[in-house]
């Protein structure tokens, strides 16, 4: 199974917080089958909350590529077929990074892990 993880479910992955996530999230991740990819949005919403002070974070920003190429996750980059693409259902969320990655899992044919309410209605979601 394709997983594209959102940035909530991946900072708890880097923070070793796994115990917080759900049940059903944590199955997923321990599938040995599962191919886990991360969008560059979500490093770019990290970079952003961490720049205005409103995240802390254990490792350093320029390490997390290597980071999550050492864990096996693949960065998933923003491109011109994900920024136009028209994702039906309507999302319930306003969030451009939300919205950015259920686009990807359109785009790409990826299921989204996230405990976000706004996004774990839609059908391209796992929770």
């Amino acid at each position: 199974m394709r997983l594209l993880l959102d940035t909530h479910v991946l900072l708890d992955i880097l923070e070793k917080r796994t115990e917080a996530l759900a049940p059903g999230i944590r199955r997923l991740l321990a599938e040995p089958a599962g191919e886990f990819y991360v969008s560059v949005a979500s490093l770019w919403e990290v970079a952003i909350k961490w720049r205005l002070g409103k995240l802390r974070l254990t490792p350093s920003l320029d390490a997390l590529p290597e980071l999550l190429d050492d864990i096996g996750m693949e960065l998933i980059p923003i491109n011109e077929h994900h920024v136009l693409a028209f994702v039906q259902p309507e999302p319930l969320t306003h969030d451009p990074f939300d919205r950015l990655l259920l686009a990807q899992c359109h785009v790409e044919n990826l299921r989204l892990v996230t405990m976000d309410r706004a996004l774990v209605s839609h059908k391209r979601t796992a929770k």
